[in-house]
């Protein structure tokens, strides 16, 4: 869910994430939702935010659902950002997760507030923080959930799977202002916000809403103008392509909204990162490689416009059951990409970015890959994804003579949104006719390979993919 960084210099592309995975492609935890929600006030006082929480209970620790790593340095991200102005509260990290307890021991007080201090940093696999140039702020709805903890020990023990437990916890009813105006949310300025369990953002600041054919844009005023261009221009006919092949997307409602931030013209850096929600898709570009259109960058975020609206079907319509199933949507979601990318630019070099999948494949599955984000090696939901949808693909087209599309297009109808391991593994036997290839999947999910290369090799062999060895190296053709 999570788009390509392009790192300074080399320009190469590091997939941090993740859901949607951040993206609307993650699913919410099982919370137990009571009266007793939190009241949450978060208001944009100039350079910085006062977040007041309003607990309607006690309980000894509250524990932050989005307890994100920062990508670079894999540290949480809210201890950096938040500073406790509550007499006898800490915030700090236990296990997966930052909580707050008191010092004394006791219950945490009713009322604590936090003075923010925003920072745009990248995440592993969670929404982060947009800034814009001019001051503005754009922060995910579901930032401030909390679940209640008997104890700060008690910590230790939550996975960092939450999908997999049932939380005493659930959304916080969360009330945003900004002293200088009204909101932004979906499309429209409000005096007066609240939201509950809605997955998106709001923006606090001065911004304006650009509507478009198919496609609203709201993007930074200092934005280098070329990148605006090519997101009004691109964005709507990746859209449609993906609707000739696989129909309106499930979720619905108004119409999409790209959000693009710009956080300057840093030297020695060309970065862009983003992720989906709901009708929504983020951007953030940096660096100063970012002022003058380069073809690198044109490919690079064609490619995160590609995969990211690839999520309003695979991520939205129907979504993945547990964390570690995160290949379903992000490497489909590559896969798809790449199919668009190539329908509409002839030119786009389609092997190369396979290959790379591939590739990067081979190096991660040395590892269980259903286990890779808890090593914080996200790629491998990408790369791995994508390699079991060619394999897919490859059969269907064995089958049938469709794509990948042929073979996605029944799997979005799921009546209760959720697209899970079984049914895929499922579909891939049904349509190839062949078990074994869910063996091979299986083996690189859940053990790893020591030479992962002979395991792809067979299901490329197995579903007609081309290609051919070179050195133990599996290389398309």
């Amino acid at each position: 869910m999570r788009a390509p960084v392009l790192a300074s210099s080399a320009v190469t592309a590091a997939v941090l994430m993740g859901a949607g995975c951040a993206s609307g492609s993650m699913p919410s935890p099982q919370a137990a939702l009571t009266d007793a929600a939190p009241q949450v006030s978060v208001t944009r006082q100039g350079d910085h935010l006062s977040v007041d929480y309003r607990f309607g209970r006690d309980a000894v620790v509250w524990a932050f659902m989005d307890s994100a790593l920062e990508a670079d340095t894999r540290q949480p991200w809210r201890p950096r950002q938040w500073t406790v102005q509550t007499p006898g509260v800490v915030m700090e990290r236990r296990g997966h997760y930052d909580i707050i307890r008191s010092t004394d021991g006791g219950p945490v007080p009713r009322e604590v507030r936090f003075r923010v201090k925003p920072q745009a940093v990248d995440l592993e696999a969670e929404y982060p923080t947009l800034l814009f140039s001019n001051g503005a702020v754009a922060l995910p709805t579901r930032q401030l959930d909390v679940f209640a903890l008997p104890s700060a020990e008690a910590a230790q023990d939550v996975p960092d799977d939450l999908n997999r437990v049932r939380l005493d916890g659930g959304p916080s009813r969360v009330t945003w202002r900004d002293d200088s105006g009204p909101v932004l949310f979906n499309g429209h300025r409000r005096d007066d916000l609240t939201t509950t369990d809605e997955r998106s953002y709001v923006l606090l600041g001065d911004a304006t809403v650009t509507p478009g054919q198919g496609l609203s844009t709201v993007i930074d005023p200092n934005l280098p103008p070329w990148i605006g261009q090519e997101i009004r221009d691109f964005a709507p006919h990746v859209g449609q392509f993906y609707r000739d092949r696989l129909g309106a997307p499930g979720s619905g409602g108004d119409t999409p909204i790209v959000m693009v931030a710009w956080n300057g013209p840093t030297e020695q850096m060309t970065s862009m990162g983003g992720s989906v929600l709901p009708g929504l898709i983020v951007m953030a570009f940096e660096g100063r490689g970012v002022m003058t259109p380069q073809p690198e960058i044109l490919e690079r975020s064609r490619w995160f416009i590609g995969h990211e609206g690839a999520h309003f079907w695979l991520g939205q319509t129907v979504r993945y059951q547990f964390a570690d199933e995160a290949w379903i949507t992000e490497g489909g979601a590559d896969l798809m990409a790449v199919r668009a990318l190539k329908s509409l630019d002839a030119n786009y070099d389609a092997r190369a970015e396979l290959q790379s999948e591939v590739d990067d494949c081979t190096d991660l599955a040395k590892r269980p890959v259903a286990q890779a984000g808890a090593r914080g090696e996200h790629r491998a939901y990408y790369a791995c994804g994508a390699v079991f949808a060619l394999a897919a693909e490859g059969a269907q087209r064995q089958r049938t003579g469709g794509d990948w599309f042929d073979f996605l297009k029944p799997l979005l109808r799921q009546p209760d949104g959720v697209l899970s391991r079984e049914e895929w593994l499922s579909a891939l036997t049904r349509v190839s006719r062949d078990p074994s290839l869910r063996g091979d999947v299986e083996r690189l999910l859940d053990q790893g390979a020591a030479d992962p290369s002979a395991v792809i090799a067979r299901l490329f062999q197995r579903t007609g993919v081309a290609f051919r060895m070179v050195g133990g190296r599996v290389v398309l053709s």
